[in-house]
């Protein structure tokens, strides 16, 4: 396993993510991390640690730099900001397309909580580039009118006992376009906390990237729809 920092550009700023490579990688996987979280989100390194046994690599990234995150802990406002998030990930995945050890991989996105918006509005910019979406307990009603734009099949994974949430990944879900699909991890909360519950996510998600739902093509490795 290869590891090393990525620093990203993304107009005058510059985000730091770390990718990590298997021996023959089937594609690259970016984390976007939910609200208040960084790329060292222990929920998000071990769901990525499941995907690497997988072959897929990870690129687990701050979407906000250091003053940026300071700002956010006062005021709690930039975790919201899903064009500013969703302009940072376009940015990785633009560098992903340059990097030697990455271009020519596909790519898929996996989001928590308000990460996940700005996951699915990255897969509306780079529709070429994105091939899967998996959103963990997440808000995808917070991408707005690019919900209907996105082509990446897209899974939804909410606990069952985090209903707000779910009643809001229902919503959007109803105004997606592309292949989408809601597994409900039960009697998890928001956080998956729970025993087991993390391994369920990251089986499902395991699932969605390497083939389609019904075991036919790999997503990652697949045309988009």
């Amino acid at each position: 396993m290869r590891e090393w920092e990525l620093h990203i550009r993304s107009g005058d700023s510059v985000v730091v993510g770390d990718l990590r490579i298997p021996e023959i990688p089937l594609g690259v996987v970016i984390f976007a991390h939910g609200s208040g979280s960084g790329r060292h989100s222990p929920r998000n390194r071990s769901v990525a640690g499941a995907l690497q046994v997988r072959g897929l690599a990870t690129l687990l990234m701050d979407l906000l730099t250091e003053d940026e995150e300071r700002e956010d802990l006062r005021s709690g406002d930039l975790r919201f900001d899903i064009a500013l998030l969703s302009e940072r990930l376009v940015a990785a995945i633009d560098h992903l397309s340059d990097e030697a050890a990455t271009a020519g991989l596909p790519v898929g996105a996996f989001g928590a909580s308000t990460g996940a918006a700005a996951a699915l509005v990255a897969a509306a910019g780079r529709p070429e580039a994105v091939r899967a979406v998996v959103s963990r307990g997440g808000r995808p009603d917070l991408a707005g009118d690019a919900l209907a734009d996105v082509r990446a099949p897209t899974l939804l994974i909410v606990g069952g006992r985090d209903e707000q949430v779910l009643e809001l990944n229902r919503g959007a879900m109803s105004r997606m376009r592309c292949e989408v699909s809601l597994e409900i991890v039960p009697g998890a909360t928001h956080l998956f906390e729970e025993p087991g519950a993390l391994e369920e996510v990251s089986r499902l998600a395991g699932d969605w990237f390497t083939r389609r739902p019904r075991g036919e093509l790999a997503v990652v490795s697949g045309s988009p729809t």
